[in-house]
């Protein structure tokens, strides 16, 4: 079963560029909107627009608020999500495709 985020939920994350060191994916959901497992590898994320999420690891829940044009490091991580707002959620994010100089740790969503 591939967790590559494009592969598992092709209707909020597309491929907007790729090379041999990055992939730049957009995400767009609405309202309610909930994404199925899926993982990423060490990223940045850039939020074009304001937005509420609950990220879910295993039993592990937590509810973040993140402003329009805020950038953020997110370690390499497997989780899905729902819009927990009432806006829509567009963001930016670019996968770096090296391998991390340290383990994956169990760590959810922005810190």
């Amino acid at each position: 079963m591939s967790l590559d985020p494009v592969e598992t939920n092709p209707e909020h994350y597309r491929t907007v560029f790729e090379n041999d060191e990055v992939r730049v994916l957009e995400y767009t959901d609405e309202p309610g909107d909930a994404t199925s497992l899926h993982a990423h590898p060490d990223t940045l994320m850039y939020t074009l627009t304001a937005f509420s999420r609950r990220l879910f690891q295993g039993e592990q829940a937590r509810d973040v608020d993140l402003p329009a044009g805020e950038a953020i490091w997110l370690p390499a991580q497997q989780h899905h999500a729902q819009n927990i707002g009432s806006t829509p959620t567009h963001a930016v994010f670019v996968e770096m495709k090296r391998p991390a100089v340290r383990p994956p740790t169990d760590a959810l969503g922005p810190g």
